[in-house]
């Protein structure tokens, strides 16, 4: 654990906690289990091979892949049933061998989201989805082969369309039950002075 930016807090139950630092949401504590390994780290990224995926409570639309090596890198991330796209995803044998799966049945994934200054011009990226082996806590960025699949696949006109559809239903509702995501604590309500 040395080269992540975490340091240990306590041992709880046989549970190692650490504390990783994150320029988004501050100092974050997770446990080892929580860590996702990429063994080459993502496309562009390649020296970082240790994230976490957090789930904010104030943010109903994304998770985000965070480094636990560079508290500046964290990406935004969606499950891509939102686009109809997971279904067509064909993992190569070599990449499911890198996470040492042997079907995408046992993967779950997820798109990387770039959001500029116009989050109206929102893309995500169908192309190279992060493929996740739950069970290993293994990760790679799969470039994969479709070429109907876009780098950058325009999204904010969907998100529109899926919280007018399910107004109740939060976008990333389905992560809780995937057992890939650290949820972060609420923020305190402020308190009404006198």
């Amino acid at each position: 654990m040395s080269e992540l930016m975490g340091i240990c807090l306590e041992r709880y139950r046989g549970v190692e906690f650490m504390e990783i630092l994150t320029s988004r949401f501050g100092k974050v504590s997770i446990t080892e289990g929580d860590l996702i390994t990429f063994k080459e780290g993502l496309l562009g990224f390649s020296g970082l091979r240790t994230f976490v995926i957090l789930d904010d409570p104030q943010d109903d639309i994304f998770a985000w892949l965070q480094s636990c090596e560079d508290a500046n890198v964290a990406f935004p991330v969606l499950e891509p049933e939102l686009f109809g796209a997971s279904k067509t995803f064909k993992i190569s044998s070599r990449d499911l061998h890198q996470i040492e799966s042997d079907s995408n049945e046992k993967c779950v994934f997820f798109n990387i989201i770039t959001i500029p200054e116009d989050p109206t011009n929102m893309t995500a990226n169908l192309k190279a989805p992060v493929v996740i082996n739950i069970q290993k806590r293994l990760a790679r960025q799969c470039v994969l082969q479709d070429n109907k699949l876009a780098i950058r696949e325009p999204i904010f006109t969907k998100l529109q369309q899926r919280v007018v559809q399910n107004p109740s239903e939060t976008i990333k509702s389905k992560m809780d039950h995937l057992g890939v995501t650290v949820k972060l604590p609420k923020a305190p309500e402020p308190s009404a002075e006198l």
